[in-house]
């Protein structure tokens, strides 16, 4: 495993604890980070952090020395890759303490290390197929834990928070009922603090896309407060009553606003196509009812529930069906919960949020698949270990995306992703896979790690009598159909995920007409022969 430098090693086998080698929807590695990600974020949330010139220089030069190491890395160069990744961390634990922004460096450091940790992992299990454990691993709801709560009110929070509220813009009324008053209450005890710090840094993978949609949409910004209080921006987040993703939708309401789901994937867990759906279903419920909060009250509890507790009562306000308990318990703390956390989110210093560091935001092309594609041969052809994939198309319920299939690729991949995977014949591409060639591999054991015989991958490759580092092999892998299992439901912290691909200089693109005569006789020495170290610079 590539090691590095000891002054960080307990951090590292922490974020190891941390991340784990199984999937979880709640992820973010960041395999190659834009030097821009800071500002892009900075721009777009009302929980900023101070910037400095020295700051973001400390973090360039990080990324220069990690994305060099990552290119290293693939092109089995694991000395220098060592090396770059050394200097990548380096260059951040160098950074004076007292800086503005030094809070950025150590999250910096943390991805850093996360994405290093993974390369690892996923190295060490290059021949194990994705199992259905990993594909559906799923994540718990956090409105399901607050949503029937209640709190005592504490009075001195009122002229506080009306002398906040006076100084506030919002496209949404703020209110200070008493319900606000005990979720801000909430939210600024350690529990709730946590579960608010861990929503507004998710935030920043997704919210310049939320952002962006809501304003085509033509809805308020402040209802991006409300996936956080649906999911906590867990793309993966499933509740008890089977709503799903970011913003929670049930079946019906998915499909009537075009999400679709079949037994390969659900688009409910897509968070830029939920987001428009959820930016659509709201406008609609405003101009049924011309009220944000029974819009957002509908929207959780549906329209016939609100039109029958406006029927009931002759109110058609939402703190008067309040009052009346009129409206399901859940829906009379959703509101509430929502306008708290606008609150907070709007005025960061008043609560301690100051420096609470958004995410960077995830950025991706997108790639329509020809055939049925297994994950392992798209992370194989974007050079980036499975998880990253897996994080970057959350809406997929199986290893394999069907043909037809918009994949998310890491930005900037997208030309290269094509070219390596129409280097696999279609009808394969379920099951084979890419293998990049380091110093020192040989045949015999590219085939061990893939649990095949040697002559299988002589066979398919007409130049595997002479291989050398950085070539790309292609591997016949035997599919093995995915068994159905039932979710698994987990609480997850964080993960990163952004980024580029490099590419090798052979590809398998020559060998795409395949099979040679199974019982071909290979010598020895050309299974057991490690490959070459080549000078000539891997193309990109």
């Amino acid at each position: 495993m590539i090691q590095l430098r000891a002054a960080i090693t307990g951090f590292v086998i922490l974020s190891a604890v941390s991340v784990g080698v199984s999937r979880g929807a709640d992820s973010d590695a960041t395999p190659e980070i834009s030097p821009t990600a800071v500002e892009a974020v900075s721009s777009s949330t009302d929980v900023f952090q101070s910037n400095s010139n020295q700051a973001d220089d400390c973090i360039r030069r990080a990324d220069r020395h990690f994305n060099a190491g990552r290119q290293f890395y693939f092109q089995g160069d694991s000395a220098s890759a060592r090396r770059e990744f050394d200097e990548a961390v380096g260059a951040l634990l160098s950074a004076p303490e007292g800086i503005p922004g030094h809070s950025r460096i150590e999250r910096r450091l943390e991805e850093i290390c996360d994405l290093v940790y993974r390369f690892d992992v996923e190295k060490l299990g290059a021949g194990q197929k994705t199992t259905d454990e990993q594909a559906e691993s799923f994540d718990k709801a956090p409105i399901d834990e607050i949503s029937h709560m209640t709190f005592q009110v504490d009075p001195s929070l009122a002229p506080k928070l009306a002398s906040e509220l006076n100084q506030t813009s919002s496209a949404i009324p703020l209110d200070l009922s008493d319900p606000v008053l005990g979720f801000v209450h909430y939210f600024s005890t350690p529990k709730g603090r946590n579960t608010l710090i861990a929503g507004l840094r998710r935030s920043g993978r997704y919210r310049p896309l939320i952002e962006r949609i809501l304003s085509e949409e033509g809805v308020p910004q402040e209802l991006v407060y409300l996936a956080q209080a649906e999911s906590g921006f867990l793309p993966r987040a499933v509740s008890y009553k089977k709503a799903v993703g970011m913003w929670q939708f049930i079946s019906d309401t998915g499909h009537i606003y075009d999400l679709d789901r079949t037994a390969s994937f659900d688009e409910r867990f897509d968070p830029e196509k939920a987001t428009r759906a959820a930016a659509r279903y709201l406008k609609d419920l405003y101009a049924r009812y011309g009220d944000w909060y029974l819009a957002i009250a509908a929207y959780n509890c549906g329209a016939g529930a609100v039109d029958r507790a406006v029927e009931r009562t002759g109110y058609a306000d939402y703190w008067e069906l309040l009052k009346r308990h009129a409206l399901p318990r859940e829906t009379s703390n959703y509101v509430p919960i929502i306008v708290a956390m606008t609150i907070m989110g709007k005025n960061p210093k008043d609560y301690g949020l100051e420096d609470v560091v958004p995410d960077s935001p995830i950025e991706y092309d997108t790639i329509r698949l020809t055939a049925p594609t297994n994950l392992n041969l798209v992370a194989d052809a974007t050079l980036q270990p499975v998880s990253v994939i897996r994080d970057l198309n959350p809406a997929l319920l199986t290893s394999v995306a069907p043909a037809g299939y918009e994949a998310h690729v890491p930005k900037g991949s997208a030309e290269d992703a094509r070219a390596a995977l129409e280097s696999v014949p279609a009808n394969n591409r379920q099951a084979w896979r890419l293998h990049h060639v380091e110093a020192g591999d040989t045949i015999a054991t590219i085939a061990k790690s893939y649990h095949l015989a040697p002559e299988r991958i002589v066979e398919v490759n007409s130049q595997a009598d002479s291989i050398e580092a950085g070539d790309t092999l292609l591997i016949p892998a035997v599919y093995h159909p995915e068994k159905p299992r039932r979710r698994t439901v987990h609480s997850r912290t964080r993960r990163h995920t952004n980024g580029t691909k490099a590419r090798s200089s052979k590809t398998a693109a020559a060998h795409r007409s395949t099979h040679v005569v199974a019982s071909r006789h290979v010598p020895a020495h050309v299974l057991h022969r490690p490959a070459a170290v080549h000078t000539a610079s891997v193309s990109r």
